[in-house]
């Protein structure tokens, strides 16, 4: 299928990128300048930010509450950003429809960005953040039993980093892992994997574009052989939590999600993966309006349990 024609439109529209080394801090502006206004957003029950104090330190949250319960299953969502874009704003949205749709409590982690945080910065707070929401379940009204974590690219690195992580400390209370488009493999090798040729060009995010923007996570002492950083190179994916792993046809990185899934399959793990046609890397973020990527919301929702 060729790309979803409302995206192509608007990839056509989008400026040559800079020339020179990338800024970190100018893309970020840039970054946050397209985030809706309040008044505009979905709206839900309540919307709190919440400073977590946690076992990484201090860590910023923000908690999207359905609708009024007395009780709620909880969702902690990790923003996409190659590790040094993205905040707790850029993804409000994506948030916001998490909750609609699945009904449960989303925790959004506003975690430290490289290059200024060196790893593993970020992955502590993301996975601090989890033990938190156990420790603190009752006054977050979580019912005990669904703890799910998901992410978009890496934010979907760590969520499948942080349910390794949790298993090998013996921290069972993960029931989900939602893994939208991730960057399991920071290698980069353009010979492992067939979708790094054949989305190269073209369809948003590029294949060469992908060590200058992942450089700033690398170099704060990231080693991509590391399966925290690179989980797909974990050998033992025994006893991981089910997984949803969502993949886009055009997208570089299709299959390193798409084998991971394989991978998880074969180590005894429930694992479903769906590739979304005519999408391109960033869809959840950028064009969940259009209806047949909406509906990947739903799909979470079902993945969950929650018809």
């Amino acid at each position: 299928m060729t790309l979803h024609p409302e995206i192509a439109t608007f990839i056509a529209s989008l400026p040559a990128p800079p020339e020179g080394p990338l800024d970190p801090v100018a893309l970020r502006a840039a970054d946050e300048a397209h985030v809706a206004p309040l008044e505009e957003r979905l709206p839900l029950h309540a919307v709190d930010d919440v400073t977590a104090k946690t076992a990484a330190g201090e860590v910023p949250v923000r908690i999207y509450t359905p609708v009024e319960a007395d009780s709620y299953g909880v969702l902690v969502y990790f923003h996409g950003g190659a590790f040094f874009l993205g905040s707790l704003e850029t993804h409000d949205h994506v948030a916001r429809s998490l909750a609609k749709e699945t009904g449960l409590k989303v925790v959004s982690v506003g975690y430290r960005l490289a290059p200024e945080a060196a790893f593993p910065a970020g992955l502590d707070d993301c996975y601090a953040v989890v033990r938190w929401v156990a420790e603190e379940g009752t006054g977050l009204g979580w019912e005990g039993a669904t703890l799910a974590v998901a992410g978009d690219s890496s934010g979907g690195t760590f969520a499948a980093a942080v349910a390794a992580r949790a298993h090998d400390d013996g921290f069972d209370r993960i029931t989900h892992q939602i893994l939208y488009y991730p960057s399991l493999d920071l290698d980069f090798d353009v010979d492992r994997y067939p979708s790094l040729r054949e989305n190269a060009v073209g369809y948003g995010l590029e294949t060469a574009g992908l060590k200058p923007f992942n450089a700033f996570y690398l170099d704060s002492g990231a080693d991509p052989t590391d399966p925290l950083v690179s989980p797909i190179k974990r050998t033992d994916l025994t006893g991981l939590p089910p997984a949803l792993v969502v993949t886009a046809e055009h997208d570089p990185m299709r299959d390193e999600g798409e084998l991971y899934g394989e991978r998880l399959r074969e180590a005894g793990v429930e694992a479903t993966v769906s590739r979304y046609e005519g999408a391109g890397h960033g869809f959840v973020q950028h064009f969940s309006w259009i209806p047949e990527y909406h509906a990947v919301f739903t799909r979470t929702r079902d993945f969950l349990g929650r018809s």
